[in-house]
C-alpha cells in the first residue's frame, strides 16, 4: 500500500513540475501585455497591470509597419494550410501503398522515408534552397509550400495505421467484388483512415506554422514573411531608442509579448478543437482489427 501511495505521489509531483515549467512562461506573457516596459523590467514578474497599458501595447503592435503582424499571420495561414493540403494528398496514399501493396523497391523506399524522418529539418534547408533556386521558385510562396509539403513523418504514421489496423480481408473482398485499386483506396481505405488523417493534419499544421528557418532562407521580402520570421523583425525593432530618428521605439517588451501570444493562438485553437480526433489517431494503430 505504501509503495503504491508513494508512486502515485511521485507521479503527481512530476506532473505538477511539468505543468509549472510550461505554464509559467505563458502566464508571464499574458501578464506582460498588461504592463509598461518599465513595469516589466523593475516590477514583480507576476504583477497584474491594467487595461490601458494592454490597449497601448495593442495599438503600437497594430500600427507597426501598417499592421505588418496581420500580414505575417495571413502569410503563415497560406503557407501552413497550402502545404497541409499537399501533405494529405501525398502522405496518406504513400503510407497506404507502402503498407498494403507489394512492389520492387518497397523496403528501400520505406527505409529512405524513415532515415529522412529522423534527420534534422535544418540539415535539409540548404539542399532544398539549391533545388528550389535551380527551378526558379526562390522568393515565391511555392518555395515554402512545396518543401513543407514533404512530410515523411506523416507517411510513416499512415504506414503504421494501415499495416496494423485495416483488415486485409476487407480490402481483398473489395477487390473480389471488382473494385480497382483506386476504388479500394477511395471508398474503403480512405474513410477508415479518418483518425490518422486528423493526426497527420495536426502535426503537419503545427510544424508548418512554427517553421522559422525555411521561410527565413527562402523569402527575401519582409512582406512575404510568416509570423515566426516576422517576430524576428519585431525583436530587431525593439531597441529602446531608434538611433536613426532619436526617438523611443514603440515596439518594446509588452508588444513583443502580445505578438508572441497572437502567433500562438491559431495552434492553440486547432488543438482545442481537435483533441478527440488526436486521441483517436494516437490509439488507432494500437491493435489489429
Amino acid at each position: 500500500m505504501v509503495p503504491k501511495i508513494a508512486g502515485r505521489t511521485g507521479w503527481f509531483l512530476g506532473m505538477a513540475l511539468f505543468l509549472v515549467f510550461f505554464a509559467v512562461p505563458v502566464i508571464w506573457l499574458l501578464l506582460a501585455t498588461t504592463k509598461t516596459d518599465g513595469d516589466i523590467v523593475r516590477g514583480h514578474p507576476f504583477a497584474i497591470g491594467n487595461w490601458h497599458d494592454f490597449r497601448q501595447a495593442w495599438d503600437n503592435l497594430m500600427n507597426f509597419q501598417d499592421g505588418a503582424i496581420l500580414l505575417w499571420m495571413r502569410n503563415s495561414a497560406v503557407y501552413a494550410f497550402g502545404s497541409l493540403v499537399l501533405t494529405l494528398v501525398t502522405a496518406i496514399p504513400a503510407g497506404y501503398g507502402l503498407a498494403l501493396t507489394q512492389f520492387i523497391g518497397r523496403k528501400a523506399l520505406l527505409s529512405i522515408t524513415l532515415v529522412t524522418m529522423i534527420m534534422p529539418a535544418a540539415a535539409l534547408v540548404l539542399p532544398l534552397y539549391l533545388e528550389i533556386n535551380a527551378i526558379g521558385l526562390t522568393g515565391t510562396i511555392w518555395s515554402v509550400i512545396l518543401p513543407l509539403s514533404f512530410f515523411p513523418f506523416g507517411v510513416y504514421l499512415a504506414y503504421i495505421y494501415y499495416s496494423s489496423t485495416v483488415p486485409d480481408d476487407l480490402l481483398a473482398a473489395a477487390r473480389l467484388d471488382g473494385c480497382s485499386e483506386w476504388q479500394v483506396f477511395r471508398h474503403i481505405a480512405l474513410p477508415l483512415a479518418k483518425p490518422v488523417i486528423a493526426l497527420v493534419s495536426f502535426f503537419s499544421f503545427t510544424g508548418n506554422w512554427n517553421n522559422f528557418f525555411l521561410p527565413f532562407v527562402m523569402l527575401p521580402d519582409s512582406s512575404q514573411y510568416p509570423a515566426q520570421v516576422g517576430l524576428s523583425n519585431l525583436l530587431t525593432a525593439s531597441a529602446v531608442f531608434n538611433t536613426s530618428a532619436g526617438t523611443e521605439n514603440q515596439i518594446l517588451r509588452p508588444e513583443l509579448a502580445l505578438a508572441a501570444l497572437i502567433t500562438i493562438l491559431p495552434v492553440l485553437i486547432v488543438f482545442l478543437f481537435s483533441q478527440r480526433a488526436l486521441v483517436s489517431g494516437m490509439l488507432a494503430g494500437g491493435t489489429k482489427e
